[in-house]
């Protein structure tokens, strides 16, 4: 057993959200040597194969792939396709081009993120994958869009798993690339892509970047100017800021205008000298206590930075202010500037 052996404490991203349930389905990569399933929503993959730190440095040197065949997968296929997403999203579908990959949100019409999906166009098809649990919902509400475009709305879920691989030449914000795999050559593929690495890798070098993860990293007021999802901000940007008029742009255009969003994401630094992570919504306070400043979502042990994880300010919070969670002393790293809301990420 590698010295680095994790246990089930090195993750705090495994609880169930109340509108996206646990994973049911059971990837056949849990027979791999060493695999450790997940729980919560992300049960039915593995959260690790025995060596949390080598695998995160694996894929950190663009080596391995990670399993993620919980994810829910959906189909939209038609002609009418490209344009109705264009005009439901955040994002610019018009003309996209087969093979490259985007991600879009749905908002209310408060601007609040509801669904968040990332995919790629076949020429045929847009075939994207979302949160485990989450595609019902999704579904939903676009067939209640559909009204006479001629598109078909299919979960295809059970034909197509997802899989991710970092780039070949990576970088500490390369946000690596996504596979759809048939779930029938799932074990043919991670044969040819390995070593596997579980999903606990995936999620430090995920956080260590200051990409969020809808409905862990997010709630239900969440407003995409918050999180860094803006275009240009980072490559896993979700909203296009030169496209016609769509569900809640008016907020987005707000508050990307004033530079001011209502909160901010935010990376935190934690003490490591006790052996443990805070829970997924504890509250983040300033040092020696007060009233809740914000709230953590997804965190992790990083095999350089040690214990990490995310957080959801007030965007009143100085950003040198040294802060806690869950009792453990807590050191910030900007993502989205409090001031004028651009994602940036200070020089180390």
């Amino acid at each position: 057993m590698s010295n680095d052996q994790t246990s089930n404490d090195q993750t705090s991203t495994d609880q169930t959200s109340t509108d996206q349930p646990a994973a049911t389905r059971t990837s056949p990569l849990l027979a791999l040597p060493g695999a450790v399933a997940g729980d919560g929503r992300d049960a039915g993959v593995a959260a690790h194969y025995g060596s949390l730190f080598g695998e995160q440095r694996a894929l950190a040197a663009g080596e391995g792939f990670v399993d993620l065949s919980h994810r829910d997968v959906l189909r939209i296929a038609g002609p009418d396709r490209l344009g109705w997403l264009h005009s439901l999203t955040t994002q610019f579908f018009e003309g996209l081009e087969p093979g490259r990959w985007v991600s879009a949100l749905v908002l209310s019409p408060q601007g609040h993120v509801e669904h968040a999906f990332t995919g790629v166009d076949d020429g045929e098809a847009f075939t994207a994958h979302t949160e485990p649990g989450a595609a019902a919902a999704l579904i939903g509400w676009l067939e209640r869009m559909r009204f006479m475009m001629r598109v078909e709305v299919t979960d295809v879920t059970d034909e197509l798993a997802v899989a991710w691989r970092p780039d070949t030449e990576p970088t500490e914000l390369s946000p690596g690339r996504y596979d759809l795999v048939p779930r029938e050559r799932l074990e043919a593929y991670a044969e040819a892509a390995g070593p596997a690495a579980g999903l606990w890798a995936f999620e430090a070098l995920r956080i260590a970047r200051g990409e969020p993860r809808f409905g862990v990293d997010t709630d239900a007021r969440t407003i995409p100017n918050e999180v860094g999802w803006l275009e240009g901000e980072a490559a896993w940007a979700a909203v296009h800021l030169d496209k016609g008029c769509y569900r809640g742009q008016e907020t987005v255009a707000r508050v990307f205008n004033l530079g001011r969003p209502p909160r901010r994401l935010t990376l935190l630094h934690l003490d490591g000298s006790e052996n443990r992570l805070p829970p997924e919504g504890a509250e983040v306070v300033p040092s020696g206590g007060g009233r809740a400043v914000g709230v953590v979502g997804s965190s992790v042990r990083h095999h350089e930075y040690g214990p990490i994880a995310l957080a959801l300010l007030k965007r009143n919070v100085d950003v040198a202010a040294p802060l806690e969670v869950d009792g453990l002393p807590a050191a910030q790293q900007v993502i989205v500037d409090p001031e004028v809301g651009l994602h940036f990420r200070p020089q180390r």
